[in-house]
């Protein structure tokens, strides 16, 4: 057995103890040792909050570097404290030059803040030693507040557990401050940081922990939200196309039963003429199979087969005597020369129309409603309106599926037409469509 063999077999049955060790010691490296003073500058604030985006311009923009500031307001504390308290005497510049040490690593947090949390050990004793008045250890006044500001500003930036390895850091070397040098000073404050550090950092822990969380939840949501929309809209085309199927298949038979009639009412017709009316049936008849075979693959398990014929325009009136039943008063209007359109076209505006006014009964209960339908040259115009429900009414709006207005666009977008929908000035709400008609001129053929 090699000895690559046997370290992999000594790896497989090491204790989870052990292996659970090296994982952490494998996270302190990577969180703390590596690389250590990359440089990662502090980017601004979102100024999308609930709070920030009500500011003026201005304010808003100045918000964006509202936790530098912070951080530079501790950074000036800390030069403040540290020297005031440095008890050195020999002038202002030790003084200075003591609260500068505090200072600095705060300041770093801004562009290198895993390097802060050591040049924050490493200026600790220093001021400690050079500038300390013999009566506290290890951390001066200024050195107390600069090094918990380290730790909270780096837990901020990091993640919890960078916070937990530079508590575990700050304590081994507090404790062994305290067994070397801890018997010449009055007093050791390594209590007190550690109790406050590990309160700091368990506030900072716990609001990573929900921040997390809340990212997640809004990702799932939008995920969700965009798969509900995506699940919408292939409804409404699967509805669609169920519908399309009986127009489809209505043009196809009478194609059929013409091309199977046309040789009889030509006396003595040709056998090419002969073939070409029955190869037309064929592919006729293959055609209105294959559409029953695509209505079974869009047709849902409860999904029933109509015992009437596709609505058309020419159905509206009882459309609209039914919707009046309901309590919505309607008015219909009819402009331009009325004419036969194509059935998918009328089907179309028929659903529109009736999505509209259904809409209508349920968010606008009580209103009146008013459908126009204008044929034009190019194509036919439907606008449906609605005003305002009355105030107060007995009748609460219903939310509904929210389908309607996808539903519509999709009909429009299918014939290539426009389609506009929103409120209107005076509280109601309006749907505008037009959809194109090719225009057969006489002659051509």
């Amino acid at each position: 057995m090699t000895e690559t063999t046997h370290q992999q077999h000594g790896a497989g049955t090491r204790s989870p103890e052990y292996r659970l060790a090296q994982n952490a010691l494998r996270g302190l490296r990577r969180d703390l040792f590596q690389d250590p003073f990359a440089y990662r500058p502090l980017p601004p604030r979102n100024t999308d909050g609930p709070f920030v985006r009500r500011l003026p311009g201005r304010l808003r923009t100045a918000a964006q570097h509202l936790p530098h500031a912070v951080v530079g307001a501790v950074a000036l504390l800390a030069l403040a404290v540290g020297a005031l308290s440095s008890g050195l005497p020999g002038g202002d510049v030790p003084a200075l030059l003591s609260g500068v040490l505090c200072a600095l690593p705060v300041l770093a947090t801004l562009v290198r803040p895993v390097g802060a949390f050591w040049l924050s050990l490493a200026v600790t004793p220093v001021v400690a030693i050079l500038y300390g008045n013999g009566l506290e250890w290890p951390w001066m006044p200024g050195a107390f507040i600069s090094h918990l500001a380290v730790l909270v500003v780096v837990a901020l930036r990091t993640r919890p557990r960078t916070a937990v390895w530079m508590w575990v850091l700050t304590s081994a070397y507090a404790f062994l401050s305290d067994v070397v040098f801890g018997g010449s000073y009055y007093y050791t404050n390594s209590g007190p940081m550690m109790v406050t550090s590990a309160f700091a950092l368990l506030v900072v822990s716990l609001w990573h922990v929900r921040h997390t969380a809340q990212q997640e939840v809004t990702a799932q949501q939008t995920v969700t939200a965009r798969e509900r929309s995506r699940r919408t809209l292939l409804e409404e085309r699967t509805t669609i196309a169920r519908e399309l199927h009986d127009v489809v298949a209505h043009h196809m038979s009478v194609v059929a039963i013409q091309a199977e009639a046309a040789p009889y009412r030509v006396e003595n017709p040709p056998p090419e003429l002969e073939r070409a009316f029955a190869t037309i049936r064929e592919n006729a008849v293959a055609a209105l199979t294959e559409l029953r075979r695509i209505l079974g693959v869009v047709r849902a398990e409860d999904y029933e087969a109509p015992d009437a014929p596709q609505p058309t325009l020419g159905d509206l009136d009882a459309l609209l005597v039914n919707v009046q039943g309901a309590g919505l008063e309607v008015e219909k209007v009819v402009t331009g020369a009325v004419r036969e359109l194509p059935q998918g076209v009328e089907l179309s505006a028929y659903r529109i129309v009736q999505e509209a006014l259904s809409n209508s009964l349920r968010h606008a209960p009580g209103a009146s409603a008013r459908v126009e339908i204008g044929y034009v040259l190019g194509g036919l115009g439907v606008r449906v309106v609605n005003g305002p429900a009355p105030e107060p009414s007995l009748v609460k709006p219903s939310p509904g599926a929210g389908h309607g207005i996808t539903g519509m666009r999709e009909r429009v977008s299918m014939l290539d037409g426009e389609m506009t929908a929103g409120p209107t000035d005076d509280g109601g709400y309006e749907v505008a469509v037009f959809l194109p008609v090719a225009t057969v001129i006489e002659g051509d053929a």
